[in-house]
């Protein structure tokens, strides 16, 4: 062994050669791969990894033992983190890894509370950035907790919806030092709070207050932030025009604006915002206006730094695309989705806007192959191209994009009815794509889906929702070309039967899969899933009525990383779904709307046997009166949101 070739080999690569090595490696999968396959590329995995996602709490100890360098925890996949988890991690590991944790994530861990959050603040002096959006049980009492991390940068409440003014005083005079402050859906935040916040937080870079019930006085309080680059404010429905002149006179620092859907604003608002701010690099103004005002469209040619423009739901005329086209040549992206564009005018901005990475024309139903000719001609470096319900294209386009816009990596074509098999035989030389949508384009077949998986082999999210001629052949091509495949959406496809189950079961990377009303698939097809794609975390079999238990013993057995799961409609029984329940430890949000099979009992011992694990819980709104009481007050003391369908 000493002497083989392969051998001598690794003991020429340095140290530092393998590091680099290792930093060349695109993704995740590759990664993982790398450091499974000696010791030595593990201890070099082990030597830069900084950042670390924990699915079982109890490994974490030993995991920080063996990654010297990570200090940044992922514990939003933890179906069991609470106070008293908190105070074992604590106290298993306090030497080794409070000392160096600066970006903590407990985005959803529901089951934490002021004890557990007060410890982790104190205990980790050196936190720097906490994620704890959609804990929807937090109060003013957790924000206090928070408080407590002195040095923290970067705070994300986003659905925190119970804290309220008095939490967010706490955490702006315990954290002066925030840079970035996320309040969305923060409900109970009102104008007093925000005041407090731009008296206190003088350090704040990013702030992003969308749809609270904030006022223009709070933009007042804001425009003095003279640090402010980043202010989010989406849906923010009581703010009016005197806000935005607030904004246009301070906030001297600011590079990117989002008012989309504050739909009290006027053009001569927006534009006071534009002269006070040539600097601008992001305006997003989607669904304020009917009409893109040309007033607004005129004060756009001061922002000749603008990168990324958006203007979705508003009609945009083809005299305004010129203007654009001819002053904001520095445009990377622009979204124009549902804004009526004509061919015209879309062959005046891509004239000018030759630089344009990403474009979102969504339901521009006028457009015609002329349009996408031009801007295939064009935009050469196109990355990301949205066209839904574009339904005036042909396999003319696909012909243009594929021949001259081979960077393409993510494109949107659902429900676009000239899209056919030959189309996606042009399309296919786009060999980088990553994303293609391709819902409700019924006039594609296997033989498309042949083209696609013999020359798109970085495929990772694809969607087939509603393609009625996809069958078994289409997914023996997938499961041949598109090794990297991570979300797939096949749902309402009938000619998929049990054989094409067996050919995705060889798809290792598998994550994602929704496989809705499949009338062919059976307990076989979906045991033939379970056993080949171990990474399943998400899974949505909802009215694939045929599967019965063996088909769900099976996930329950091989499928251990599901987080997700939808099985309303289906024919599991009792024995099936108590055995899905309990033996799915990392198992989080389940669906379980119409399970005729399945009775009250056994329903409710499912739910006992998950109760410590599940955030988001769907039943039947009958199910109320029937379920014990007992169940349901300890589902929801355990955090888990429950919602009666």
């Amino acid at each position: 062994m000493d002497s083989s070739p392969s051998t001598s080999i690794l003991i020429l690569l340095t140290e530092d050669l393998l590091l680099k090595i290792f930093s060349l490696l695109p993704d995740d999968s590759d990664r993982k791969s790398f450091r499974s396959t000696c010791k030595t590329f593990y201890r070099v995995d082990a030597i830069r990894r900084t950042h670390i996602r924990v699915l079982r709490p109890e490994f974490l100890p030993s995991l920080l033992h063996k990654l010297p360098r990570v200090d940044s925890l992922d514990l939003s996949v933890c179906p069991r983190i609470d106070d008293s988890a908190v105070s074992f991690l604590l106290s298993a590991a306090a030497p080794i890894w409070v000392r160096r944790i600066k970006r903590l994530n407990l985005s959803r861990c529901s089951g934490l509370r002021f004890r557990g959050l007060e410890a982790l603040a104190v205990n980790c002096k050196n936190l720097e950035s906490v994620d704890i959006s959609y804990c929807s049980g937090f109060v003013d009492l957790e924000a206090a907790a928070l408080s407590r991390s002195a040095e923290l940068k970067e705070l994300n409440l986003n659905k925190c919806l119970n804290i309220s003014d008095v939490g967010l005083a706490k955490i702006a005079v315990g954290c002066p030092k925030l840079e970035k402050l996320s309040l969305k859906w923060c409900f109970d935040i009102t104008d007093i709070g925000v005041e407090l916040l731009s008296k206190k937080c003088a350090r704040l870079k990013h702030l992003d207050i969308s749809y609270l019930k904030v006022t223009s006085e709070s933009l007042r309080w804001i425009s003095g932030m003279d640090r402010l680059e980043i202010l989010e404010m989406v849906g923010c429905g009581l703010v009016d025009d005197m806000g935005l002149h607030y904004i246009g006179e301070g906030c001297p620092s600011l590079k990117v604006l989002d008012i989309s859907r504050c739909d009290k604003l006027s053009s001569s608002a927006l534009s006071s915002v534009i002269r006070g701010h040539n600097s601008l690099l992001q305006l997003h103004a989607s669904h304020c206006f009917p009409e893109l005002p040309m007033t607004v469209v005129h004060q756009l040619k001061d922002l000749a730094k603008l990168k990324v423009l958006t203007i979705d739901g508003s009609r945009v005329s083809d005299a305004a695309l010129k203007i654009i086209s001819e002053n904001c040549r520095c445009l990377a992206e622009i979204r124009l989705g549902k804004s009526k564009v004509r061919d015209e005018g879309i062959m005046q901005l891509v004239s000018g806007c030759v630089n344009l990475k990403a474009l979102n024309l969504t339901c521009c139903s006028d457009l015609t192959d002329q349009a996408i000719l031009t801007i295939a001609d064009s935009c050469r470096d196109l990355i990301s191209l949205k066209l839904e319900c574009c339904n005036l294209l042909s396999e003319r386009s696909l012909n243009f994009l594929g021949s001259l816009c081979v960077l393409l990596q993510e494109i949107d074509l659902t429900d676009c009815s000239g899209v056919n098999d030959i189309g996606l035989k042009y399309l296919s030389k786009c060999s980088e794509l990553a994303s293609l949508k391709l819902g409700l384009c019924t006039n594609i077949s296997d033989n498309g889906l042949y083209y696609v998986a013999s020359n798109c082999l970085k495929i990772r999210d694809l969607d087939l929702y509603r393609c009625s001629e996809i069958g078994d052949d289409g997914l023996a091509a997938l499961s041949h070309g598109c090794k990297k495949l991570q979300k797939l959406i096949f749902s309402y496809c009938g000619l998929v039967t049990d054989i094409g189950m067996e050919y995705l079961s060889s798809l290792e990377e598998l994550s994602d899969l929704e496989m809705r009303c499949l009338p062919n698939i059976t307990g076989s097809g979906l045991r033939n899933l379970a056993t080949g794609c171990r990474k399943l975390s998400q899974l949505d079999v909802k009215n694939c009525k045929n599967i019965d238990d063996s088909g769900f013993w099976a996930l329950a057995y091989y499928s251990r990383n599901l987080q997700q799961i939808n099985f309303s409609g289906c024919a599991i029984s009792d024995v099936g779904l108590c055995m899905v329940m309990g033996n799915l430890t990392r198992l989080q949000d389940a669906k379980l709307v119409d399970l005729t099979n399945v009775s009250v009992n056994g329903l409710e011992l499912a739910l006992r046997a998950s109760c410590a694990r599940l955030k988001k819980v769907k039943l039947l709104a009958s199910l109320r009166r029937l379920l014990s009481t007992e169940i349901i007050v300890t589902l929801e003391t355990r955090g888990c949101k429950i919602r009666w369908d």
